[in-house]
C-alpha cells in the first residue's frame, strides 16, 4: 500500500511488525477499535520521533487482513477525511 510506504522507515517498521503480528493471529501492540469505519475495523497506533501514525485494518478471516488506510496523524482527533477514506475502502472488501 502506497500510504504505508510513505511512512518514515522507523514508523514503517513498527507498523509492519504489528501487521505481521496480526497475520499470526496476535493483537498488535497498540490498537483500538474503529467502529465508525465498519464492523471489526481497528486502528494500529504507532508513535515515533517523527510523529504519530495510524493504520486502519480489518481481519476478515484467518488468511485475510485488509489494510484500509495508513496516514500520519497531525491532531488529537482523527481527521474526517481519513475516516471517510477508511469507510470507502471498507466498502470495497468483497
Amino acid at each position: 500500500m502506497d500510504d504505508l510506504r510513505a511512512f518514515p522507515a522507523n514508523a514503517r517498521s513498527e507498523a509492519g511488525t504489528d501487521l505481521r503480528l496480526i497475520q499470526q493471529g496476535v493483537d498488535p501492540r497498540n490498537w483500538k477499535p474503529m467502529p465508525d469505519i465498519g464492523a471489526g475495523a481497528r486502528e494500529i497506533r504507532v508513535r515515533t520521533m517523527d510523529g504519530a501514525y495510524r493504520v486502519f485494518y480489518v481481519v476478515e478471516s484467518t488468511t485475510d487482513v485488509y489494510v484500509l488506510h495508513a496516514f500520519q496523524k497531525k491532531s488529537q482527533r482523527t481527521a474526517a477525511k481519513d475516516i471517510d477514506k477508511g469507510k470507502a475502502r471498507y466498502k470495497l472488501i468483497p
